[in-house]
């Protein structure tokens, strides 16, 4: 029986590819509201990136997330991606 594809996700800090488990999304629905997507099925602009704090700070800084959602986006969110980010270890 051959092996499922695994999808594969690029990080918008990084640039590696990772699977679609593997990776943290990030949503802006047709509101606008911004949220974390444990699911990975909620519609909207999405964004990865990987589950690592640096490629995380690195990607804040150059507001990485910001351009790939085109919006702005509020601390409060930066503070809980920054707490899954750290609560996953």
């Amino acid at each position: 029986m051959p092996e499922k594809k695994i999808p594969m996700r690029k990080c918008i800090s990084c640039g590696e590819m990772i699977g679609k488990k593997g990776a943290l999304r990030i949503v802006r629905d047709k509101d606008g509201e911004i949220s974390l997507d444990e699911t990975g099925k909620k519609s909207g602009r999405g964004a990865y990136i990987c589950r690592d704090i640096k490629c995380f700070e690195a990607a804040k800084k150059g507001k990485r997330i910001e351009r790939s959602l085109k919006c702005s986006i509020p601390e409060e969110i930066y503070e809980s991606i920054e707490k899954e980010l750290t609560s996953d270890k």
